[in-house]
């Protein structure tokens, strides 16, 4: 049976991680975390359904290895461009940052990099 590698092919890499997300709009405040990351976007689990085009303020802690600053916080803007209902009643929601300083950008593009050279060696196979 041939394995077949699976290789990120997207401009702007992600990664599958659970990281601390706060998004909010005029109407509420949840807190989840992500599934996946990139510097331009977000795949997370939400408790209610939320529109597409629904514009959220957000807020990321990004894991530092500074024992003064453990977290770095990303904050952005989004708006939904997925909602999905999974099998536990709960939504999947996608969210495209689109309003979010260079600099901030490259903190998540810098961190996401990190853990994808970690893997760098390892190979993901499916078969």
């Amino acid at each position: 049976m041939n394995n077949l590698e699976f290789r990120e092919r997207r401009r702007y890499p992600r990664i599958e991680k659970k990281l601390p997300l706060k998004i909010s709009s005029d109407e509420y405040d949840i807190i989840t975390q992500t599934k996946n990351i990139s510097c331009i976007g977000a795949y997370c689990s939400v408790n209610r359904s939320i529109p597409v085009l629904t514009k959220l303020s957000i807020i990321l802690l990004l894991p530092s290895a500074s024992k003064r600053h453990p977290n770095i916080k990303i904050k952005c803007k989004g708006v939904v461009v997925r909602t999905e209902r999974d099998p536990s009643g709960n939504f999947n929601i996608a969210i495209f940052f689109n309003e979010i300083s260079k600099n901030q950008k490259d903190k998540i593009s810098k961190y996401v990099n990190q853990h994808l050279n970690y893997g760098k060696d390892r190979k993901t196979s499916f078969g």
